[in-house]
């Protein structure tokens, strides 16, 4: 029997708000407003995201091990590379590893615009 159920991530950033936005172009779905320190997304299908107000946010240095490190990362599944890649960088996602090895690898790595790290992976 488990413990818990799944409630969400939460995602701390100096802008929660506009994290909030950038995701919702990524996912879909509905922000709600929690207060002005916390933003939740609820995705189609489900899943919550949560955006956190941290005034001293540091941006994960990926890919890194030591201090500051990625500390977490998220995978959505796309069927199209090319186009999500072309929509995420749009929407303002920074581009940490591209190097996919010709479709081989199977997934991209970026940055939100919050500096947390986050891959496109081949459906």
């Amino acid at each position: 029997m488990p413990v818990a159920t799944y409630g969400l991530v939460a995602l701390d950033c100096t802008d929660p708000e506009a994290l909030a936005a950038f995701y919702q172009g990524v996912l879909g779905g509905e922000v709600k407003r929690g207060s002005d320190r916390w933003y939740e997304l609820h995705a189609p299908g489900g899943a919550r995201l949560a955006f956190q107000h941290a005034p001293g946010h540091r941006p994960p240095a990926w890919p890194r091990s030591d201090l500051n490190s990625q500390q977490e990362h998220l995978d959505f599944r796309v069927t199209d590379m090319e186009a999500a890649q072309r929509e995420v960088l749009a929407l303002g996602a920074v581009p940490l590893d591209l190097d996919d090895r010709d479709g081989e690898r199977g997934f991209r790595v970026f940055a939100d615009p919050a500096g947390h790290p986050f891959c496109l992976c081949r459906s």
